[in-house]
């Protein structure tokens, strides 16, 4: 493998861990005598055209390319494969194409679009756009919580509070201030009746009750295109609760053809999911109504994808709050004999802690976009160096967004965070903010060379040290994708492009900054962010 680079001292291209290929490579395997190992081999092994360097590390045996070949041949593979740099590598010369359904986003109509919505829309966006790059099918499905108990309530608001203008202009708002009205004398008798009415009209698919229900949606999901079009994220399908209340009830059929579904003392039904049958662990899946619950529509769901797009995995991106609800998920399936349930798969993401805009409480996904914009402005404004932007709006949205997406991603997804404004906008350090200046000045810098066709390389010019380690760096790229197409972890992207910025020479290396700029912002887009040329 490629050796990571080091700013401390200089290190080989790369290195083979002797404990990866001795035949008793169990554990009983001492670190001296797998030194003694690397050693022997290294005195056996040759230099040639290619290789001018061999020597034994701790368990390595290292190789040290020639000089001149590695600046030649890196800079014309970065330069010749484009936007294709790395995902072209033999190390995905194995994997199978596939085809792949991601539920990300999903957010409820009429209630807040929480930080939690966020995460799972840049996260999903994230895997969807790693997979496409490596020539996988993606399938963006935003499932929507559009059905349910509350859309009784905000029906009944509306007929109370309820403007049709308001409703098209802005909807996301609109219901959501009704449903915060209604939701005051949601305590009352009355209303409670009135809701339920509602809500049974629609399952008995009413005409008028349909009719306004559906300008909810179709209001709400237009507004949410748009927004989403913000964030340089797209779907190719909006499913959502209510395609699956019907549905629901052929699995509850079924979970009882199969023996599956049995009633408690109340009447609700249950699956029991213990090992030992003794309803240690269940699940409920009906109401003692025998309306259908939220699990109930996640099961039809799942086995209406399957059906009708035969994909070779499935991936919901949630917050790690709803780990159990996906156990169960696929612990039911399982018991139906659905074996596909092995290729699906729960990405969750820890919770973000203090995320506020000057309206205060996130509520609207817009708001947190306008805020990202007013402060990137702001920022942008202060600055001396800042040029005179064509369109400084759309460049401190970019910017702003960038900043957003890379606080986000530094870490393990799972981990829980502390959201800072202020850290996710400094200009120096490891933020979003500096990459985007870097790929602009690289940028500005390609402009003022001339963006003369580099076909002859000259690689004497690219001996020093600072100048191997970018193309050292460059060489890992694709190993850096792997990981992350390994377990779908955004951070070692994140920590690759971060290195890449700090370790660029000063003197004019023309080919190297255009292939350094080629792979940040190759890197940058699959992490859902736009680089910017000027800022």
């Amino acid at each position: 493998s490629a050796v990571p680079v080091s700013k401390k001292r200089r290190v080989a291209d790369f290195q083979l861990s002797i404990a990866s290929v001795t035949e008793d490579s169990s554990s009983d395997c001492l670190a001296p005598d797998l030194n003694l190992q690397a050693q022997k081999l290294a005195e056996r092994l040759k230099c040639d055209a290619v290789v001018s360097e061999i020597s034994a590390g701790p368990g390595t045996v290292n190789f040290t390319i020639n000089r001149e070949l590695l600046a030649k041949t890196v800079l014309q593979q970065v330069l010749k494969d484009g936007s294709e740099y790395g995902v072209k590598s033999e190390l995905f010369s194995t994997v199978p194409k596939q085809k792949a359904v991601i539920e990300f986003s999903s957010p409820n109509i009429a209630k807040k679009f929480h930080i939690g919505h966020l995460r799972s829309t840049i996260v999903g966006n994230f895997i969807a756009n790693l997979k496409v790059a490596l020539g996988h099918e993606v399938i963006r499905m935003n499932y929507l919580g559009d059905w349910g108990m509350q859309f009784g309530l905000l029906g009944v608001g509306f007929q109370l509070f309820g403007n049709k203008e308001k409703l098209k202009t802005s909807p996301l708002q609109h219901l959501f201030e009704v449903y915060v009205q209604i939701n005051k004398a949601a305590e009352d008798e009355n209303t409670k009746k009135l809701a339920k009415d509602f809500f049974r009209k629609l399952e008995e698919h009413d005409e008028q009750t349909l009719s306004l229900w559906k300008q909810f949606r179709d209001f709400s999901i237009d507004e949410y295109i748009r927004i989403y079009k913000r964030l340089g994220v797209h779907f190719d399908e909006y499913s959502g609760e209510s395609f699956y209340q019907e549905k629901s009830k052929e699995v509850l059929k079924m979970l009882e053809n199969k023996g599956l579904l049995q009633k408690t003392i109340k009447g609700t039904g249950i699956v029991d999911l213990s090992e030992k049958k003794d309803l240690s662990s269940f699940s409920t899946v009906m109401r003692s109504d025998g309306t259908s619950l939220y699990i109930t529509r996640d099961l039809a769901a799942a086995i209406d994808r399957m059906n009708k797009h035969n994909c070779d995995t499935m991936i919901y991106v949630t917050d790690k709050s709803q780990s159990n609800h996906f156990q169960h998920l696929f612990q039911i399936l399982k018991l139906m004999g659905y074996d596909w349930v092995e290729r699906c798969q729960h990405v969750s993401f820890g919770l973000v802690q203090g995320m506020k805009t000057r309206r205060g409480e996130v509520i609207f996904l817009e708001d947190v976009l306008n805020e990202v914009r007013s402060r990137m402005l702001q920022n942008m404004a202060s600055t001396k160096t800042t040029k005179e932007i064509e369109d400084p709006m759309e460049t401190a949205e970019k910017v702003g967004l960038a900043a957003l997406i890379i606080q986000d991603f530094r870490g393990l997804l799972s981990s829980d965070y502390q959201f800072s404004w202020d850290r996710a906008f400094q200009s120096r350090g490891d933020t979003g903010v500096f990459l985007q200046y870097t790929h602009a000045r690289l940028h500005s810098l390609e402009q003022m060379h001339g963006n003369e066709q580099l076909t002859d390389i000259n690689v004497a010019c690219l001996q020093e040290p600072d100048a191997i380690s970018v193309l050292q760096h460059l060489l890992r790229y694709d190993e850096v994708l792997y990981r992350s197409s390994q377990d779908l972890q955004p951070k070692h992207i994140v920590s690759y492009l971060l290195t890449l910025r700090t370790g660029l020479p000063e003197p004019a290396r023309l080919c190297l900054f255009q292939a350094a700029r080629s792979v940040l912002a190759n890197g940058m887009k699959l992490l859902g962010i736009t680089p910017v040329t000027q800022m």
